[in-house]
């Protein structure tokens, strides 16, 4: 009786100061700032729903998730040090990497298999090759990642470049300055500006959408990106946040209406409807491709990025050429079995 009584105790103390006595213990956990590329929209809610879902803690990590402003600017928050692991673009680190010798960031994880990256022109423009768009105006945000690497598209659709004019506008105005026919294309995210198009009235037949995924890009999309000294000294953790997001979008891909749920906690002025379509979206054109159903979510092939790195190199006008592996590493991969989503 009196080990039993001991063992109640011990127990009782466990919890009141808040110790797991299980592994994963909440006091061990390591606070991680993590931001997003862009804000709370549907393609953000596995991350959410992880969250919520305590996968994150799981793996011993407490993680905070904030909104973003663009892949660029994920970049250099992490580069900054004012946040640990952001989701980016992989081809906007390229460029960063190149242009900061010396402060060079790595790829850990690929959430974007496929890169979203699209032209979008109304029908009644008359546009209907990516060579019709020679003489015309094209709308975007300065950081816009599709914007920036129109060069590259261009060489593989033999565009003159310097026949294109283009329009720098706020992100909300993008859509509506298309509408409006203030420009005659924009770029965007496939499933961002379609859906924004779709909430504005503008029906999906009306328009003409050219993706770079069909004309011979070989970018992958959005991935992970941490600081050098998690990179370096940490994988371990790194491993258990990409098992975690793993985990998120698993879970989204069996229930997304969950994922919204966790999406409208954070934002409740979200509309439902078109942020589950958004997710849907994402996960049909660049999560869940061939390649992914494959291999599991996360790795990349290293002849597609070493193609993709030299589309880059004309794309941005590249002073040098980094290989592969100063761009992406997988020493903190999960195992196949661990990053099949279906």
């Amino acid at each position: 009786m009196r080990e039993i009584s001991v063992q109640k105790v011990v127990l009782a103390l466990g919890v009141a100061c808040g110790v797991s006595l299980v592994a994963g213990t909440t006091l061990a956990a390591e606070k991680i700032k993590f931001t997003l590329d862009w804000k709370y929209e549907g393609p953000a809610g596995p991350f959410l729903l992880a969250q919520d879902k305590g996968y994150f803690a799981a793996e011993g990590i407490d993680v905070t998730i904030d909104t973003g402003n663009g892949s660029a600017g994920a970049v250099t928050r992490v580069a900054s040090g004012a946040y640990d692991i952001a989701m980016a673009d992989l081809n906007s680190l390229v460029e960063f990497n190149v242009q900061n010798p010396g402060r060079n960031l790595k790829s850990f994880f690929v959430i974007y298999n496929e890169p979203p990256f699209s032209l979008f022109t109304l029908k009644k423009s008359g546009i209907k090759t990516p060579k019709d768009l020679e003489g015309k105006t094209l709308g975007a945000p300065v950081f816009d990642a599709p914007r920036k690497l129109f060069p590259a598209f261009a060489q593989a659709t033999g565009i003159d470049a310097s026949k294109i004019k283009w329009e720098s506008m706020d992100p909300p105005l993008r859509e509506p300055m298309l509408m409006r026919g203030q420009v005659d294309a924009i770029s965007g995210f496939y499933f961002t500006s379609l859906l924004n198009l779709k909430s504005q009235g503008v029906k999906l037949e009306d328009l003409t959408v050219f993706q770079y995924v069909d004309f011979g890009m070989a970018f992958y999309g959005n991935g992970l990106i941490a600081s050098p000294a998690l990179t370096k000294d940490k994988p371990a953790l790194l491993k258990g946040f990409a098992k975690a997001v793993i985990k998120g979008f698993r879970d989204s891909i069996k229930d997304p209406k969950a994922a919204i749920d966790a999406l409208k906690k954070r934002d409740p002025l979200i509309n439902p409807e078109i942020e589950l379509e958004r997710l849907n979206l994402a996960m049909k054109a660049s999560v869940v491709t061939a390649e992914v159903k494959e291999n599991g979510m996360g790795p990349i092939k290293k002849d597609r990025m070493a193609k993709a790195i030299d589309q880059l190199v004309v794309a941005f006008k590249l002073a040098s050429v980094p290989t592969v592996d100063d761009i992406f590493t997988d020493v903190a991969m999960p195992d196949k079995a661990d990053r099949m989503l279906q």
